[in-house]
């Protein structure tokens, strides 16, 4: 199902890039393109980058429809509105997602992509099932502070990192976000049609306490990206980027050949 508009994005280029080729920064679930700035002003140092808000989601249009190909086909278009031949992608979690469909629907107009602590697997956990709950009592309490939304959420939140980042999407009373889509196509986030091999570079980036990439998937990633490198960064859970930002950046100019860093990589296959 097509937007009817556009979807929201931000761009900023530097004036002596690295490379011409733009980085887009596809956000996760509940997220907008805020969610990946800390990478986004790194990155802007050396190449074109574009964040953007998928649908659904931040400032894009709301649509009754949160399909993988459909969210992915949101991408292409707004290349197509850039006149963008091809890009650089980087998706965490759902974003990542949207980043390896594209790899199906455009394979010739990605260069490389990131995928950060998510695998190209249908998930059998549902891990946001509390939190749906948490952000219904919100709504349906029709309190309008974030400080009221907090001592709510907090009777199903425990961790208060997720409070806060869930929080950054809520404007006086409402949710940035569509939650009786997100609610109703919920098995759609967390599942996977497996797309044909993409023989061109991909990164998967894991956090070390997470569970969304286990050594279980190594033959689903090989398959469908065979040439797939994956970084481990110790010590942090499923919002890697936002933990350790350095570890993550390195990890990514590395891949990049910008090569700011250094880290420890490894072939997944």
């Amino acid at each position: 199902m097509k937007l009817d508009s556009q979807l929201n994005y931000h761009m900023q280029a530097p004036e002596n890039p690295v490379s011409t080729t733009p980085v887009v920064l596809i956000h996760g679930l509940f997220g907008d393109l805020n969610n990946l700035g800390v990478l986004a002003r790194d990155l802007q140092q050396y190449y074109p980058v574009i964040q953007v808000d998928v649908r659904n989601h931040g400032s894009s249009p709301w649509i009754d429809n949160i399909d993988y190909h459909d969210m992915a086909q949101d991408i292409i278009s707004l290349l197509d509105h850039l006149k963008i031949q091809s890009a650089i992608i980087i998706g965490h979690s759902m974003g990542g997602k949207i980043a390896m469909t594209m790899t199906a629907q455009a394979p010739e107009r990605i260069e490389k992509i990131i995928l950060i602590d998510i695998a190209p697997v249908a998930y059998q956990v549902r891990r946001h099932d509390k939190i749906f709950t948490a952000l219904n009592k919100v709504t349906e309490a029709g309190v309008k502070t974030r400080q009221d939304a907090t001592k709510i959420m907090q009777e199903d939140i425990q961790e208060e990192g997720v409070i806060q980042f869930l929080l950054k999407s809520f404007r006086q009373g409402e949710w940035k976000f569509n939650l009786p889509i997100l609610i109703n196509q919920y098995e759609k986030i967390i599942g996977w049609q497996e797309i044909p091999a993409w023989p061109h570079p991909a990164l998967f980036i894991r956090g070390g306490l997470s569970p969304y990439i286990q050594e279980e998937y190594r033959d689903d990633i090989v398959r469908q990206f065979p040439q797939a490198k994956a970084w481990v960064i110790a010590g942090c859970g499923h919002w890697v980027h936002s933990e350790k930002p350095d570890a993550v950046l390195r990890a990514i100019h590395r891949f990049l050949n910008t090569d700011v860093g250094s880290c420890e990589k490894q072939k997944i296959s």
